[in-house]
């Protein structure tokens, strides 16, 4: 199920319109779950409109960035251990021991 970002106007628009038509009736217009006002309406009224602000934009852009980071980092260190490994086989098969020190 793909999940709307609502803007802080809109978010204000519903709180609004809550109470002239009343929060069940708000919400089925608007198509917003009661939980979901009922969470936004407790945060405007302890923090006020700073409260309803929209925050995971900014923080998401630097997650997926270093996400992606993370990432490539790991396909790269997989690499180098598969490569390592490969070594340590034709070492064995080689010398019979896979010990680098005893050649």
């Amino acid at each position: 199920m793909k999940y709307k970002k609502w803007s802080l106007e809109e978010k204000l628009e519903i709180l609004s319109s809550s109470e002239e038509l009343g929060i069940v009736e708000a919400c089925r217009k608007y198509k917003v779950s009661t939980g979901t006002f009922y969470n936004w309406r407790k945060k405007y009224d302890t923090q006020g409109v700073s409260g309803l602000k929209v925050t995971y934009d900014a923080r998401s852009k630097e997650l997926k960035q270093a996400e992606e980071e993370n990432r490539i980092l790991r396909k790269l260190l997989s690499n180098k251990e598969i490569e390592l490994e490969v070594q340590r086989e034709l070492l064995k098969k080689k010398f019979g021991t896979s010990d680098p020190k005893k050649i």
